[in-house]
């Protein structure tokens, strides 16, 4: 079973399909999670094959490489399978893509 932050986490990049930088992920927390519980449950998760990361090049805009965070199907399927546990539903909650 995922913890109540990766819950959040996965919920947050359902709803971004595109995938999040883990800095997005902290603000749109709206203060629920610090930077660093959040790359380190970014990686716990990757880890778990729940999210991918890819890297994205420098540009001029960026001076360094900076990392797009993904929800994969299981990690799709893991936060469903706790909303349905916890009785609970969420907009955006069945969707999310690979």
């Amino acid at each position: 079973m995922i913890s109540p932050t990766e819950a959040k986490i996965l919920g947050l990049l359902i709803s971004r399909p595109k995938g999040s930088y883990g800095s997005e992920l902290v603000h749109a927390s709206n203060g629920t999670l610090k930077r660093g519980t959040v790359y380190t449950t970014l990686s716990r998760l990757e880890d778990a094959g729940l999210v991918r990361s890819v890297e994205e090049p420098a540009t001029e805009e960026y001076a360094l490489p900076r990392t797009v965070y993904k929800i994969t199907g299981d990690g799709v399927r893991a936060r469903n399978e706790l909303a349905e546990f916890m009785g609970f539903s969420a907009p955006g909650l069945a969707g999310g893509t690979a």
